[in-house]
């Protein structure tokens, strides 16, 4: 790393210590490359690594021994548990949840003597959605927005909003809140009491109140 960069992480660092007007920690054993930005709040624990052209939102935990890039977007208040890499192609955006050792790919096939580097294809985590420990997320799928894939799953096609999927491959076995509360047959969430419903294509849709349209998008 060149002396531009090393310096620019040093500031990252300094500036991680609570004294300045940034709130970023970064932990002495993490390693930032860059160029990169990282959103105040944020906290990347040990032996983490984040490389070149890599965006990180504000109010993040990247938890031990996570990496993230190169050309990764990161959305505000995610978590990042440990042993999780999120490589180029993949995109979380706010709010998503990364289970421990969970696993996402960018190659469909890949061989350790071909380069395919111009194959990557694309991994999409919407708002809110949870990812659980040690699932696989193949590649060029999209999660919807506050989604559920429980631990151990396999996804290896595009998840519906507030779709619960399970197993290996991963297949819907449920709905789930927005607060990831399991819904019962009445689609109403135990936590926070929130109202769903099914639409004629099979989405589901919060009810809102008199004031507002019938049916919300999520």
């Amino acid at each position: 790393m060149d002396s531009s960069a090393q310096d620019a992480m040093a500031q990252t660092k300094s500036s991680s210590s609570g004294n300045g007007p940034s709130s970023i920690f970064i932990h002495e054993t993490a390693w930032i490359d860059q160029p990169s930005r990282i959103g105040d709040g944020t906290k990347i624990w040990h032996f983490s690594h984040v490389l070149p052209r890599t965006s990180i939102g504000r109010n993040c935990t990247l938890g031990q021994n996570v990496m993230v890039g190169p050309d990764v977007s990161v959305g505000d208040n995610c978590k990042i548990q440990n042993n999780v890499s999120l490589y180029s192609g993949v995109t979380l955006e706010d709010g998503v949840f990364c289970g421990p050792s969970c696993v996402f790919t960018n190659v469909d096939r890949p061989r350790a003597e071909i380069n395919r580097k111009d194959e990557f294809r694309p991994t999409l985590v919407r708002c809110g959605a949870t990812i659980g420990a040690n699932a696989t997320i193949v590649c060029g799928t999209t999660l919807g927005r506050y989604c559920f894939v429980a631990a151990g799953a396999v996804v290896t096609q595009d998840v519906p909003a507030h779709a619960l999927v399970a197993g290996v491959p991963a297949k819907q076995i449920g709905w789930v809140s927005h607060a990831g509360e399991r819904l019962g047959a009445d689609f109403t969430c135990p936590r926070e009491g929130r109202r769903y419903q099914l639409t004629e294509d099979g989405c589901l849709k919060e009810i809102l109140g008199q004031d507002q349209p019938d049916v919300a998008e999520t």
